[in-house]
């Protein structure tokens, strides 16, 4: 999964700390509505493997609360999310590239996000989580709750088996993806990507969560 909504800019734009913010209203609406879609298939995770952010532990536990199930969260701080650098020094005419460019088809391993870590600084920590994860076979099926550019990294993983990163692979807060893996390397099916339980064909907007949230930040530039 990735995390349930959260509000990285106030209402003038000016940035909150992305390591801090919690689940805004939708946001806990989203994960408790994903919550209800596993609960529904009668899903048992035997694990739930989060990034440690605030916004990742809040969807994973209100996931549990409608699952009824009590699953102490493992916290994996390598699969939090791309790191952006200082906004402030990033160049007006560079704004778009840095927030779009690293989610904008078969990113280049150099391509960083907000001026600060690579796409292929990020492939370097998580798929080795990925492939440890594999490699242990206590578990049959595990949830994860993590962040858009880590779901892609993970996915685009999975679809190539390849170290590529394809960043048009769309993950809307609070989505659901499903991936089978078996024990070889390239045993693995994507059976399902993006599914979003609230807004199934997520028609509300044609703008990619960093375009929206380019424009949010713009208006503190502007002030």
């Amino acid at each position: 999964m990735r995390h349930g909504s959260v509000t990285y800019f106030d209402e003038a734009g000016k940035p909150f700390l992305p390591e801090q913010v919690p689940l805004n209203e939708l946001g806990r609406s989203q994960a408790s509505a994903a919550g209800k879609v596993f609960a529904m298939e009668k899903i048992h995770f035997d694990r739930v493997i989060v990034s440690g952010l605030p916004r990742t532990v809040e969807t994973a536990t209100r996931v549990l609360a409608e699952t009824g199930q009590q699953i102490e969260l493992e916290r994996w701080p390598e699969l939090q999310e791309i790191r952006g650098g200082k906004l402030s020094a990033i160049p007006d005419e560079r704004l778009t590239e840095a927030f779009t460019g690293a989610f904008d088809g078969v990113v280049p391993e150099h391509r960083q996000f907000l001026a600060g870590e690579s796409v292929g600084q990020l492939m370097d920590r998580v798929h080795p989580c990925i492939d440890r994860l594999r490699a242990d076979t206590s578990w049959d099926t595990v949830l994860l709750v993590l962040h858009g550019g880590v779901n892609r990294a993970i996915l685009s993983y999975a679809l190539t088996n390849q170290r590529l990163f394809l960043g048009n692979l769309a993950q809307t807060a609070g989505c659901i993806n499903a991936i089978d893996v078996g024990a070889m390397h390239a045993d693995w099916v994507v059976r399902m990507v993006n599914y979003s339980p609230l807004s199934q064909l997520q028609g509300e907007s044609r703008s990619t969560t960093m375009e929206v949230l380019l424009e949010q930040y713009k208006k503190f530039r502007r002030a």
